[in-house]
This record gives C-alpha cells, structure tokens and sequence, in this order.
C-alpha cells in the first residue's frame, strides 16, 4: 500500500498535536502539514497535493462545510474526512453533500480513524459508528419508510443526485456502467420508485440526501 499523504485543518492546537502524536508514527501515512483556519489551504494543495484532508467543521475564517466544497471543486482527487464535535444530522448531511468522503465525531478512537483514513483513498464512503447511529436516529424518525443501503449504494446515490451520469460513475469508481446501473435498478427498487429524478426526491424527503 502506497504512503497516504495528509493535511489537518483544526483551529484548536491540542486537537492537531493530538492527531499528530497518532499518525506521525504510522508508516503508512505522512503528514504534510497543519492549518489552524482555511485561507491558507487551497493556495497550499495547488503546490503540495494531498490525498486525504482531516477537516474540522468549526474554523475562524470560513465553515468547514464551504472549504470541504471549495477542496473538491478544486482538487477533486483529494478526499475530504470530516472530523467534528457536531453530531447533529444536518451537520453530517452538508458536510457529505459538500464532497466529504467520510465523517468522524472527535471522540472516535483512534482505529477508527486510522480505518477511516485507508477506506476514504480507496473511492468509499466512511462513517463512523456513532455517525451511522446519528443517521439511523435521524431516519427513524421520518414518516416514509427508509430503506437498509449498502455503504456503495450511498456512494452511488450521492453521484446521481449530483447529476454524473452512469459511465460518469463507473470511471469515479473504478468499476463497469452495468454494476452501476446493478446498483441504480436496486435503489430504484427499495426506495418504490420508476425513475432517478423520483428516487432523489425521495431519498431527499427520507433525509437520505
């Protein structure tokens, strides 16, 4: 496995020696750097691209959730990890429809995050496990039904409410248009609708999206 290279965007000092103490001794992952507000990282990425970003939602210059959507507007290779406090849905949901690849609340041990930072690199959808009770609570209390989806179903879902098209998809994820569509047909038919534009609106409504 290659070396995954990291950037850590938190605005509280003992936070970043904290993920610093963690990671610096893992092999696998190097630190590029650490910004403690947002102004400084896009200029920083155009010289030393980063594979994965560990980003705080709360900054002092600008919201995490506008960089996380500036970062992959700009350098859509990089993965963007949410790394937060907030534990409320509609944190969690603009934060994923802004392009983050994953999101962990800080008090999430330290494997989790290390798991967290190998799974986003390879093109998959990371939540932590208090995140996905976070989700779960939110859709238990809707009134429609919300169908059980697999980690590559959301990812998918989430390309299709962007508006990719199937080979678009395929090429994001490194597999074939027909598993796409596989996956299209199948949340087509959990969530009992006939076409796309009907299945975003009701993953919209459910709070899926």
């Amino acid at each position: 496995m290659s070396v995954i290279s990291v950037i850590i965007v938190d605005d509280h000092p003992i936070v970043v020696e904290g993920l610093r103490s963690l990671l610096q001794h893992k092999p696998e992952i190097t630190i590029l750097n650490s910004f403690i507000n947002g102004k400084d990282v896009l200029p920083y990425l155009n010289e030393h691209p980063a594979d994965v970003v560990l980003l705080d939602i709360n900054l002092p210059d600008i919201s995490g959730i506008e960089l996380c959507r500036q970062i992959k507007q700009t350098y859509p290779q990089t993965k963007v990890l949410a790394l937060s406090n907030h534990s409320e849905h509609s944190m969690i949901a603009q934060m994923l429809q802004s392009g983050a690849s994953g999101y962990l609340l800080k008090n999430a041990p330290a494997d989790e995050l290390l798991k967290a930072i190998e799974e986003v690199t390879v093109k998959t959808v990371f939540l932590s496990s208090e995140v996905q009770k976070v989700l779960l609570d939110a859709y238990s209390n809707t009134q429609d039904t919300i169908p059980v989806l697999t980690r590559r179903e959301l990812e998918i879902l989430k390309w299709l409410a962007d508006g990719h098209t199937t080979n678009a998809i395929a090429d994001k994820l490194f597999i074939s248009p027909l598993t796409v569509e596989t996956h299209r047909r199948n949340l087509m038919q959990k969530f009992e609708v006939n076409n796309v534009a009907a299945l975003i609106k009701k993953a919209v409504d459910c709070k899926v999206l």
